[in-house]
């Protein structure tokens, strides 16, 4: 069922246009000198997406305050990357859930589907098992949640925790916004 929603292009532009969202946010905010943001965009090399995507799909939005002597930047959330992760965010939920009780066989298709190599899929199940339940963000998240969610059993307990969102699709873009509150040092580890 997940393997339809890593597939599906139109499912990445939508998270494009949440990101857009995000970005007007921070943008209309401005600065914290009182300053005006100026687009800063950069291009990220995400791994793991329909071949499908446009090159403006995988620029990061950012911003740079315009006045001179501060020229702060300003990175809104994202949903779709998780901080400095070459794969896009949504490829590091589902393909440890995927991964779960794999044949050789299975292995090797995530493989080579998802240009993941097994090294990487044990570097994250690593992060999703041991640091983020370890993570002082996991404890002030947690409690939010009608049931319990295994940290033992992330990110599979993440998306079941939120299983009264249909479709699929939908309850995976609640997690991805979830996600996009990590503090980046969190989200950048287990690279």
């Amino acid at each position: 069922m997940y393997q339809r929603v890593l597939q599906d292009a139109s499912f990445f532009e939508l998270l494009a246009r949440f990101d857009e969202d995000l970005a007007k946010e921070v943008r209309d905010a401005g600065c914290a000198c009182g300053g005006v943001l100026h687009s800063a965009r950069y291009p990220r090399k995400p791994r793991g997406g329909p071949a499908a995507l446009g090159q403006e799909r995988v620029m990061r939005v950012s911003f740079c305050c315009a006045e001179e002597g501060c020229r702060r930047r300003a990175t809104p959330s994202s949903l779709r990357f998780l901080g400095r992760k070459v794969f896009f965010g949504v490829i590091v939920l589902l393909i440890p859930i995927l991964r779960e009780g794999p044949t050789p066989e299975r292995l090797r298709r995530i493989e080579a589907r998802f240009g993941v190599s097994r090294r990487t899929l044990y570097r994250w199940r690593r992060w999703w098992r041991e640091t983020v339940p370890r993570s002082r963000w996991w404890a002030q998240h947690r409690g939010l949640f009608a049931v319990v969610v295994d940290g033992e059993e992330l990110p599979g307990s993440l998306l079941t925790a939120f299983g009264g969102i249909e479709p699929i699709a939908d309850r995976v873009v609640a997690v991805l916004k979830l996600l996009a509150s990590l503090p980046a040092g969190l989200a950048e580890q287990g690279t």
